[in-house]
């Protein structure tokens, strides 16, 4: 199950070496998480099959519109089917319930995930109280911190830290920072015990 589809998503998947997918699901809008989506054609002609796209019903209309030619008859375009879903959905996987919670990034609900044991949480501002209940005490939370001083739509390092500590994970996982975050030779040791940032093939155990 792949989340998320950016603008390198075919050199992730090639570097990764993943031969087949059974799904996509898009946290939202943005291009930075879309922009790679015309990258799961291939999957599509191996699998012969559509790819299941799962996002909110108004991401569904953006991709559909931005998307367009993958929604008509013609047999080159990638084969997506998109499967609406809501905040308190469950989308079963391969024998896993992945949960769809409630994610605000600036003023914008978008989709967090949540597995019995990992909290996938990208693009992060607020959690509302109901997705803290759901996200905590995993075996581990992964969570977006942009940079040190944060922005009106992403979290700054101290208050992702500060989710993490609220959220009582057992391992913590900082993700999507820019360029101005620093280097994660320098931030890893000064980060509480069981956070770390995250890299580019990155595995976390079952």
């Amino acid at each position: 199950m792949v989340v998320d589809t950016g603008p390198d998503f075919r050199q992730q998947m090639l570097r990764a070496r993943v031969g087949s997918i059974e799904g996509v699901i898009i946290t939202h809008e943005h291009n930075d998480h879309t922009a790679g989506l015309d990258d799961i054609r291939p999957f599509c002609f191996k699998q012969e099959m559509d790819i299941p796209v799962y996002c909110l019903p108004r991401v569904a209309a953006d991709l559909r519109e931005r998307f367009a030619y993958a929604f008509t008859d013609y047999p080159g375009v990638p084969r997506l089917d998109i499967r609406e879903v809501n905040f308190g959905d469950t989308i079963s996987f391969a024998g896993h319930e992945i949960e769809v919670v409630e994610v605000t990034h600036g003023t914008l609900p978008i989709i967090g995930l949540c597995t019995r044991d990992l909290a996938y949480l990208t693009d992060v501002k607020f959690l509302p109280a109901r997705t803290q209940v759901q996200c905590r005490n995993k075996e581990a939370v992964v969570i977006s911190s942009l940079n040190h001083g944060g922005t009106h739509s992403h979290l700054s390092l101290d208050e992702a830290l500060a989710y993490l500590s609220e959220l009582k994970a057992k391992r913590g996982v900082l993700t999507h920072f820019s360029h101005t975050m620093g280097r994660a030779a320098d931030i890893n040791p000064t980060l509480p015990r069981g956070v770390e940032m995250g890299f580019d093939g990155l595995v976390l155990p079952e």
